[in-house]
């Protein structure tokens, strides 16, 4: 249903991209302190070393911040609409699919390509790859999850329509 009505599923993915972002910058990088933005190419050895991944951590949670705020504004400008078509299954959905694809990216990019930082720099080096590696698994989990919800979603959008 492409009628205008419809429920923003670019809204759902921009929340998931950004919620995802805010989830490894605050839980990974702040509180469980496990690595930095670039704590690989810059250990946290030294206070500058602290100060410059601290810095490249602000800006990572600068980006993820405009993700939502690009989300509230899609979802913003269709909500206005007198006759738009809600539905929570969806955002659910294009949320996981955001979310999964934010792990998906930033773990093959940031911990594969370019080693900017591990999940979890705080295990011994031989352990740091099965981290880097389930968190691509849960990321693929989140991503799959949120293709079949929105799926469903689509379906009893149609039926309801009908």
């Amino acid at each position: 249903m492409q009628d205008g009505r419809s429920f923003p599923k670019s809204a759902g993915i921009l929340f998931g991209l950004g919620l995802g972002g805010f989830f490894d910058g605050i839980v990974l990088h702040q509180m469980l302190q496990w690595h930095h933005m670039v704590s690989s190419w810059y250990p946290i050895t030294s206070v500058e070393a602290l100060e410059l991944n601290t810095y490249w951590d602000g800006v990572f949670h600068a980006i993820t911040y405009l993700f939502v705020v690009a989300g509230l504004f899609i979802l913003w400008r269709h909500a206005r609409r007198k006759h738009l078509t809600w539905s929570g299954t969806l955002l659910i959905g294009t949320m996981l699919i955001g979310f999964g694809a934010f792990n998906l990216v930033e773990g093959i990019v940031n911990h594969h390509i370019l080693v900017l930082h591990r999940v979890n720099e705080l295990v011994p080096p031989s352990q740091r790859m099965a981290w880097d590696i389930g968190f691509l698994v849960w990321g693929a989990l989140m991503l799959l999850g949120g293709i079949a919800l929105t799926r469903r979603g689509d379906r009893h959008m149609r039926e309801r329509a009908a």
